[in-house]
């Protein structure tokens, strides 16, 4: 077999077969074939896509070259999560305990993040003492007790994918829906989850732009799933303005209590509710979406989401009392700034991804995988689009331990759009199952 030989029958649009894709896989993560073929069969993938068949088994041989997760010890059915980016994206937190606490074990290994704010691990140090140093036996007594555990990623989880990752980024084949379909679905299968919902984004603040972008990449994510034996759905959620009113890690700790309270933002909750729903039914609660959706809805209202958090928190040696105390348990800024409206009106617009830029600017995310977090740090948004303000308003409070710049409050006010009248956007576009 040789690359050249696949590399010409991928651009004349021929399907490659299973032997062939693995083949290929094997031999590219091992170094046998260099970058520049690989940059060529990544282009010809751009341009002439991949059927059902190819994109499955392209997954399962990036889930092949490294190492997998057995969580076959783990008690009923591990349901994972995974979001496509966005700002202010503090569901993890919310959902985990929240799930956990109706009996769905849910053993979720995050990353750290380089970009807005930092990754679900990076919020949740923020916590004084908690850690995510776990042993696999660790983790896996932990799931079993509380139902619920969160882990680093292990460093040797599909390396097929972080070299191609790598290549894509630097010859213009990052949005290739194939490429990116097999790239998240591989990290999820490899990490051993029986079930995956999966939160696909879309607008401003998110990788896709469209409607039909995003349904493509959801129903691509969910037939590779499903065709390799995991149970798979998804959501097509908004993220024109950034979800929830908090952004940065500290800030977004403090909002998932509020939510796991029953007292959260109101989109935040209804997206958590909905991919809560689906975690839930896929691991076997209730019978119907509504039904495992009542059960979730029960549990924010009689405490049992925030004493899971709580145990949660303390048994990874984290201070639990920040559920009760978090303004105490956590460090506060130093730097408190209010960025007020210049006119009255209805907020019509807020620029997600650049308000996510002006909370990295504050420390709440790092410009470089050496960049240092500043847990205190972000923006908390006191008005969402659709909401009335008037002329010298908060519209939004900055926090910070350095002090907070004019550059960064002329960014805020130029991502915020206030007008005669508008629409609040819709959250959730579509459920694929």
């Amino acid at each position: 077999m040789r690359m050249i030989d696949l590399i010409e029958k991928k651009q004349h649009k021929e399907a490659l077969t299973e032997e062939e894709i693995k083949w290929m896989i094997e031999n590219y993560t091992s170094d046998t074939i260099p970058d520049y073929q690989m940059s060529a069969m990544a282009m010809a993938i751009y341009f002439n896509g991949m059927d059902q068949t190819e994109r499955s088994a392209m997954t399962m041989a990036m889930v092949e070259s490294g190492d997998q997760i057995d969580l076959s010890a783990i008690e009923g059915i591990k349901v994972d999560k995974h979001s496509t980016g966005g700002v202010g994206d503090t569901t993890t937190l919310v959902l985990a305990p929240l799930v956990a606490s109706v009996g769905v074990p849910v053993a979720k290994m995050s990353g750290r993040g380089l970009g807005h704010t930092g990754g679900t691990i990076d919020k949740l140090e923020a916590v004084p003492g908690f850690h995510v140093e776990l042993s696999q036996e660790e983790f896996i007594d932990l799931v079993n007790k509380n139902k619920v555990a969160v882990v680093g990623q292990s460093g040797n989880l599909t390396p097929a994918d972080k070299k191609i990752y790598a290549l894509r980024d630097v010859t213009g084949t990052v949005e290739s829906i194939p490429l990116i379909a097999s790239s998240i679905m591989s990290k999820k299968i490899a990490a051993g989850a029986d079930a995956i919902v999966l939160d696909v984004k879309i607008g401003a603040g998110a990788f896709m732009k469209n409607e039909e972008q995003a349904r493509e990449l959801a129903e691509t994510m969910v037939s590779i799933g499903q065709s390799v034996g995991r149970q798979t759905m998804a959501v097509i959620s908004d993220m024109s303005q950034p979800l929830g009113n908090a952004i940065g890690n500290s800030l977004e700790i403090k909002e998932a209590i509020d939510t796991l309270k029953g007292e959260g933002p109101k989109d935040l909750t209804e997206l958590c509710l909905v991919l809560g729903s689906q975690m839930a039914y896929l691991g076997g609660v209730g019978s119907t979406l509504e039904e495992a959706r009542e059960r979730l809805e029960e549990n924010l209202k009689n405490g049992k989401a925030l004493e899971t958090f709580k145990t949660f928190i303390a048994s990874q040696g984290g201070d639990a009392s920040v559920a009760d105390n978090p303004d105490e348990v956590m460090e506060q800024a130093k730097y408190e700034q209010d960025i007020k409206a210049q006119e009255s009106g209805v907020v019509s617009e807020i620029g997600a991804d650049q308000i996510g830029i002006a909370a990295m600017m504050l420390g709440a995310g790092r410009e470089t995988k050496d960049s240092v977090l500043d847990m205190t740090a972000g923006l908390y948004l006191h008005k969402k689009v659709g909401d009335k303000v008037e002329a010298g308003e908060t519209l939004v409070t900055a926090y910070s331990n350095k002090e907070i710049s004019e550059s960064i409050k002329e960014k805020v006010l130029n991502n915020i759009r206030i007008s005669e009248h508008a629409e609040e956007p819709t959250l959730i576009y579509t459920i694929i199952k």
